[in-house]
């Protein structure tokens, strides 16, 4: 099947799943809730195959013990390649933790203002994103633009765009969906104009800026800033209910990295090694410091959870219409963490 098919496909199936999705209780989710948690992680990740996904990767770095990698399923299930718990994901949103640390650094260096509008970057951009002249850096960041989720735009998913201005060009002239700072609305075009905002001040690259400041000093080498800088065997492959090709070549714009990479990332960005005391108390001020990501075929949760001080990274690798399977993602970890906790308790 090729790239358009599978393309065509996903769009049949977005279109007509919210409806089919309305006919179905969840009663798999009220199962998980009731069952009693399994004795191990690996238990737990190996249940997760039985509630629909391909393969899923958990990290766990706890203080004082080496890390810990479990899997289960496929890689890839067309060639029957066993789940690799080192292997290259999309982590979609997570990405975002990167960019506000990027923002948190250029800030710092007085090379950025969080103050300063969107207008001020991008005057070509007043008259076409509504109100460019009040919203500023900061409410970007903080997702309270008012500016329209270019994610939600018609077909983006079916037909991605090519390129950040491509991106950029679906949600032009289209009306805010509220006023500057007026409330908290996700919005993925916050942080498409962030990076253009950011590679305009630097003259080069957001990416390497990244692996400049991050990823270098922390020693982390299998973080990617999209699919065609890897060897696209190395990526854990993607799939979405109702569609049987692989899509993991499918490009949406997503950083790739392994789960031990993201994990390494989330300890030092809460444990305070990575920002220096000031840019920590800027950053606390402007983003979060956990996230999730979700992009068709990818779903990633990454936490620290500081009670039982340990980071958990989990990688799932089928998403589908009606959001199920993200319901039960989330209760994977939640499971997998109450497992972690126990042991914890029982030292």
């Amino acid at each position: 099947m090729t790239k358009k098919q599978t393309k065509q496909i996903l769009r049949i199936v977005l279109l007509f799943g919210t409806i089919a999705s309305m006919f179905f209780v969840p009663w798999i989710l009220v199962k998980m809730w009731l069952t009693p948690l399994p004795n191990s992680v690996q238990e737990q990740v190996d249940k997760a195959i039985s509630y629909g996904f391909d393969g899923i990767i958990v990290y766990v770095d706890k203080s004082g013990k080496p890390p810990a990698f479990y899997a289960a399923g496929w890689h890839d299930r067309n060639n029957k390649l066993p789940a690799n718990p080192k292997a290259l994901f999309k982590i979609a949103s997570i990405g975002k933790l990167y960019d506000a640390v990027a923002v948190t650094k250029l800030v710092s260096d007085k090379r950025l203002s969080l103050d300063k509008p969107l207008a001020f970057y991008f005057p070509e951009l007043e008259g076409r994103i509504e109100n460019a002249e009040r919203i500023t850096l900061r409410m970007m960041v903080q997702h309270r633009s008012g500016i329209p989720n270019l994610t939600d735009t018609p077909n983006f998913w079916t037909d991605p765009p090519k390129n950040s201005n491509e991106g950029l060009e679906r949600i032009l002239d289209l009306p805010a969906n509220f006023a500057p700072d007026e409330k908290y609305e996700y919005s993925n075009t916050n942080y498409l104009l962030i990076s253009k905002i950011i590679e305009k001040v630097l003259g080069y690259s957001k990416f390497q800026y990244i692996k400049e400041e991050v990823l270098i000093p922390l020693g982390l080498k299998n973080t990617f800033s999209s699919i065609h800088d890897v060897n696209i065997d190395d990526v854990m492959s993607g799939y979405y209910e109702g569609v049987d090709e692989d899509i993991k070549t499918i490009d949406y714009g997503s950083m790739l990295a392994t789960a031990e990479e993201v994990g390494i990332f989330v300890r030092a960005l809460n444990h305070g090694s990575l920002l220096d005391a000031g840019e920590q108390e800027l950053y606390s001020s402007i983003y979060k410091y956990n996230h999730s990501g979700l992009v068709p075929g990818y779903q990633s949760i990454a936490k620290y959870h500081q009670d039982i001080d340990a980071v958990v990274v989990q990688f799932t690798n089928t998403t589908d219409f009606d959001g199920y399977n993200w319901s039960i993602s989330e209760i994977t970890y939640n499971r997998i963490v109450k497992i972690l906790r126990r042991k914890n308790s029982n030292f």
